[in-house]
């Protein structure tokens, strides 16, 4: 794999810039305007909330960087704890005013506005849908293969599946920050934020859990043996410019994979993507983050005709764990995959089939990660593509040693990866030119609950 040129800067060790959490006021406050501090080594106090990406930090730092809320006012500093906060506080999907909303502890999406748990019985609830019926009214015994459902039960399901939207689908504006507060276990469950046709947002510090569709669709036309296909990621960019993703931590849990159902022989997916690009996304950053026990975790361009010239993204310094695939699966753009750790053994019953799939003429570099393959594991099934993809780069280590990932994939498949691409990153902020140390340094400064400057 050919290595691009580039000029790593700021590179500064994670152990240094390790920060901790000031015990003060403004952190244990809970009105409005209350801001949360961190505090760095070597810098002393950081306003957590008010801070904007660093300068050349990947994709999401070119041209006029990545600001989010920091310049919000003290009237459009929110601090929320239940998703009839959350929802007052992000205001209209329209409204660009600078605004910072800090999450203090965990925010459950299933909730109407008096925080009453919502179920899947109450979306269904009057709209005439029910599972028995659905699966009576679209066997493919008697249904066929050839078309998708339509009728009065899938019509029932699709109002039943808005019912949901309106809880979950949390629509993230311009200009925003939204940012867990420190030592409060701050996340949302259930949810989705769906950044579309915005620019300038940021989401950092929080945790995401089970993110469910109480009723996935019925595809028979999908794949050979068709597949139940769900709605919601955990966060989800259409067409957004410019977001900055810091460390969060995504996860299926509580309800895995593995105690999903069957029907019609294929698996009822109740989950969708954990974080997903698309739609002529651009300019984005991936920093620091935790993806574990989840399948379909990153999808880089919704289909092989997305926007030509965006879906620029950086993604680096992450932990991927218990993965089976998508981490990322990348269309069309420029991607920067680096110092990314990739833990392939089995987590949860999640087994992996691959880990970078480049396709669409997509132009990846992906350069020092680190690999854990567990015994019998072949190095050849860590790549995947579709014959016109590209992934560059060197560095990249498997279980420690130096490893072609791009020549053990070409010996291995007729359909072969590109080794150059059009472009050399420039908007490298912390490479590190090694990989040898990220599964110990990565272990204690990702995800969710881990500030750094």
């Amino acid at each position: 794999m050919a290595s691009p040129s580039h000029r790593p800067s700021h590179r500064r060790s994670l152990r240094r810039r390790r920060t901790i959490v000031v015990a003060s006021a403004a952190v244990a406050a809970t009105g409005l305007g209350a801001v949360a501090f961190v505090m760095n080594a070597n810098a002393g106090a950081v306003d957590l909330a008010h801070q904007t990406l660093p300068a050349k930090d990947g994709w999401a730092a070119s041209g006029s960087g990545t600001t989010g809320g920091s310049q919000a006012d003290s009237a459009h500093v929110f601090t929320v704890s239940t998703r009839a906060q959350l929802v007052k506080a992000l205001g209209s999907s329209t409204n660009s005013t600078a605004k910072i909303i800090q999450v203090k502890g965990t925010i459950d999406a299933n909730t109407d506005d008096a925080s009453k748990k919502l179920t899947c019985a109450d979306y269904a609830s009057g709209t005439g849908y029910s599972l028995a019926a659905y699966l009576k009214a679209y066997d493919p015994a008697t249904y066929g293969t050839s078309k998708l459902p339509s009728g009065t039960q899938e019509s029932a399901r699709a109002a039943a599946q808005a019912k949901q939207a309106k809880s979950v689908v949390l629509k993230v504006p311009a200009n925003t920050t939204i940012v867990g507060v420190p030592g409060t276990k701050a996340g949302i469950t259930g949810g989705s934020l769906q950044v579309k046709s915005v620019d300038n947002v940021i989401i950092r510090n929080l945790a995401f859990s089970a993110t469910e569709d109480c009723f996935p669709q019925w595809d028979p036309t999908d794949g050979s043996t068709g597949n139940w296909n769900s709605a919601y990621d955990s966060v989800t960019l259409r067409g957004a410019t410019h977001v900055w993703a810091d460390h969060n931590t995504f996860t299926d849990a509580p309800h895995l994979d593995s105690s999903n159902p069957k029907y019609y022989g294929r698996e009822y997916q109740i989950h969708d993507g954990a974080l997903d690009i698309t739609n002529g996304s651009d300019l984005v950053t991936v920093e620091r983050n935790q993806f574990t026990s989840h399948d379909k975790t990153m999808l880089i361009g919704s289909s092989d005709t997305d926007s030509t010239g965006k879906l620029r993204v950086s993604i680096h310094h992450n932990v991927w764990k218990g993965i089976v695939q998508r981490a990322p699966l990348a269309r069309i753009g420029q991607i920067h995959i680096y110092n990314n750790y990739f833990d392939t053994t089995t987590l949860n019953g999640y087994a992996p089939l691959y880990s970078i799939n480049s396709r669409a003429k997509a132009q990846v570099v992906a350069e020092n990660n680190y690999w854990k393959l567990p015994s019998g594991g072949k190095a050849a099934k860590l790549l995947s593509g579709d014959g016109t993809g590209s992934v560059a780069g060197g560095g990249n280590l498997v279980n420690g040693t130096a490893t072609d990932l791009v020549a053990a994939y070409n010996a291995a498949n007729s359909k072969k990866l590109k080794t150059t691409v059009n472009w050399t990153p420039a908007l490298t902020a912390g490479l590190q030119t090694s990989a040898k140390n990220l599964p110990t340094e990565l272990a204690t400064t990702t995800g969710a609950g881990i500030l750094t400057n």
